[in-house]
């Protein structure tokens, strides 16, 4: 390839690179609507700010997560901004393509390691984390920095500096969101095998390996510690809520604790890791799934994912990031250290996979951290690929123009692929005409959220220490200035004694299916009668309670409300 060649390709990649950041960066540009963000990565940071600090919060399980990038969210919050956290959740990506990048320039040149930084941020799993306040990212960034570094660790005859830094990074993923856990139990397994692999045979000794590995696991556990003793000092489990039910049989707890302990343990598809052993038997049950199909799951997710839908795995990843590092194996490099690194890759990539496929929900977000590695392989692949067609043909000119047509063909039906779903996404967030002004920030949550009118209703007659009882709310609490306590009839009667505010918020539809449900006691129940609410917007309604202690302590009844659409909204 003529200097002038490599010149205009390295210049198309950045031009790529660039217009990909900037449409994800628009993408991203408007208010926070996602579930997660709603129930989690932003109400309890958002609690903590109104509290002054880091508190308990026993009504909401998910405020006993690790948080480190929540904790970075509280700054922008602090400041009422709540777009800024999606660019701090995006800019993980973005180191994380810088490490792809630097990691395949050395190995491969410039222009697999942009485009490797560019397929990695182009996968649609990526774009959809990019453009939400999660933490997801979090974890690719910390595992990946923590791969990596141990391969840097092999390569300068294990330097112990590389090693307490792979150890730091993975600590810190673990300290992001549970899943890192994984990458604690993956990474330290392997340790001991990459040295076993790159030690001369007069230093190779199992005793040294699993020091090693021990350090390894140490830096990690202290780099961790935080989050664990923090959970340990409030529930007596370091990380409640998982495996609570075990040690309690190591600790006695008190019955309030014991209550809410079992209202998390219901929360299965909630828990980020769970057993997993009934996975394959409840997709037999609720998608009536063959046995081929059961067997073929690992594949189907590089084929079949669709956002929002559970049955297909709620993500989307793209077929390539399985078939270029198969042809990465099937066109090995010369270079013996090259080989290895390949393998500690695949490696790592299978052994995450599967440890998460059999131990949790199938999600393609429970498994994004094998993305980075996956896509690396891929450009593995790319170049063995080129270089092997290079090697088949006898004419020199004929072979250099069929081996870059191919691979060029290869990479734009990648990028293609990818793009699409970029496109998809802005006709679904609809961010254009939120930041030209022609969409206000209420509208457009509205749009996606219907109960939100109802909430800014409340808002504005309640405070904060208001305890308000929420039905059928999904748990989504960060928009409410008031404290939601969540409940769903269905998992038994309601806590009445801890509320404060007259006032029931529930949604309509949910609520009906619930009263007509067979075996259903409203009378016993229902604090409220279902009739005449005080506001109702958007499928959601607002009731005065009618138990003994708020049948009448509310202003409401001097101040009714005019609602146009109560009768449509109310009928079952």
């Amino acid at each position: 390839m003529t200097k002038q060649c490599e010149r205009a390709l390295t210049w198309g990649l950045i031009l790529l690179l660039s217009a990909l950041i900037i449409a994800t960066l628009l993408l991203g540009s408007v208010p926070p609507v996602d579930r997660d963000a709603l129930t989690h990565h932003l109400f309890v940071p958002k609690l903590w700010l109104q509290h002054g600090g880091i508190y308990e919060i026993p009504e909401i399980p998910f405020s006993y997560y690790p948080m480190n990038l929540d904790l970075l969210y509280t700054i922008p919050l602090y400041f009422k901004n709540d777009i800024i956290p999606k660019y701090i959740h995006y800019s993980f990506a973005l180191l994380t393509a810088l490490l792809v990048y630097q990691y395949l320039n050395k190995r491969l040149g410039r222009l697999y390691g942009l485009l490797g930084a560019l397929f990695f941020l182009s996968v649609p799993i990526i774009v959809k984390l990019s453009i939400t306040v999660y933490v997801d990212l979090g974890i690719v960034f910390f595992t990946t920095a923590a791969l990596l570094a141990l391969l840097a660790w092999a390569e300068h005859g294990f330097q112990p500096r590389f090693l307490l830094l792979a150890g730091l990074c993975c600590g810190l993923a673990a300290g992001t969101k549970y899943n890192g856990l994984v990458s604690v139990v993956v990474l330290t397994l392997l340790v001991p095998l990459l040295y076993q692999q790159y030690a001369s045979r007069d230093k190779q000794n199992s005793g040294r390996a699993l020091l090693w590995a021990m350090v390894f696991a140490a830096v990690t556990l202290t780099a961790y510690s935080p989050w664990l003793v923090r959970n340990y000092l409030w529930t007596g489990n370091p990380i409640y809520p998982l495996h609570d039910t075990f040690v309690q049989k190591l600790h006695t707890t008190d019955k309030g604790r014991q209550a809410t302990d079992q209202a998390v343990l219901t929360t299965t598809e909630q828990t980020p890791v769970q057993a997993g052993n009934n996975a394959f038997v409840a997709r037999k049950v609720l998608y009536n799934e063959p046995w081929w199909q059961a067997v073929l799951l690992p594949v189907r997710f590089f084929f079949e994912g669709q956002d929002d839908d559970p049955r297909y795995f709620d993500g989307k990843l793209t077929p390539f990031l399985l078939i270029l590092p198969a042809l990465a194996f099937c066109c090995r490099p010369a270079n013996r250290r090259l080989r290895r690194e390949q393998n500690f890759l695949l490696w790592f990539a299978l052994l995450y996979f599967f440890f998460t496929f059999f131990q949790e929900a199938m999600r393609i977000r429970y498994v994004v951290a094998i993305v980075p590695p996956l896509v690396i392989l891929s450009m593995y692949g790319l170049q063995g690929t080129l270089q092997k067609l290079a090697g088949w043909s006898s004419n020199s000119q004929a072979r250099k123009k069929i081996s870059l047509a191919t691979v060029a063909c290869t990479c734009g039906i990648m990028l293609w692929y990818n793009s699409q779903y970029v496109i998809q996404q802005f006709s679904m967030v609809q961010p254009l005409p939120y930041v030209q002004g022609k969409v206000s920030r209420d509208d457009y949550i509205t749009t996606f959220r219907p109960e939100y009118p109802v909430i800014q209703w409340l808002n504005a007659r309640t405070t904060a220490r208001d305890r308000l009882i929420c039905l059928f709310l999904g748990n989504r609490g960060y928009y409410m200035d008031f404290f939601p306590i969540f409940h769903t009839p269905y998992n038994g009667p309601m806590s009445l004694e801890q509320t404060t505010s007259p006032y029931i918020l529930v949604r309509d539809d949910l609520l009906h299916a619930w009263l007509n449900h067979p075996g259903t006691e409203p009378a016993v129940n229902l604090p409220f009668q279902p009739v005449s609410p005080q506001f109702a917007a958007g499928g959601y309604s607002v009731y005065l309670r009618t138990d003994q202690n708020h049948q009448s302590t509310t202003a409401e009844q001097h101040h009714p409300v005019q609602q146009h659409a109560q009768a449509e909204l109310l009928t079952p």
